[in-house]
């Protein structure tokens, strides 16, 4: 994804990630930059409970807004 990832940011699979438990479009949280372009994402229930943390590159990640966002 050419947008930047960042701390705490919102972000959702977009890529299977089936040895990890993971599919296409789960929603997750950013809760450290690992290296650049790789990530540890908090992945949790809607109780928030985590139920998976996985380091996960860029490509595998799109940034969500939930406001407007300037195109």
């Amino acid at each position: 994804m050419s947008e930047s990832i960042a701390l705490l940011d919102v972000v959702a699979l977009t890529k299977d990630a089936p040895k990890k438990g993971l599919v296409r479009g789960q929603v997750g949280t950013v809760v450290e930059v690992l290296a650049p372009g790789v990530f540890e994402v908090e992945f949790s229930d809607n109780d928030g409970h985590t139920y998976a943390m996985t380091s996960l590159k860029a490509d595998q990640l799109m940034v969500l807004h939930h406001q407007q966002v300037p195109a």
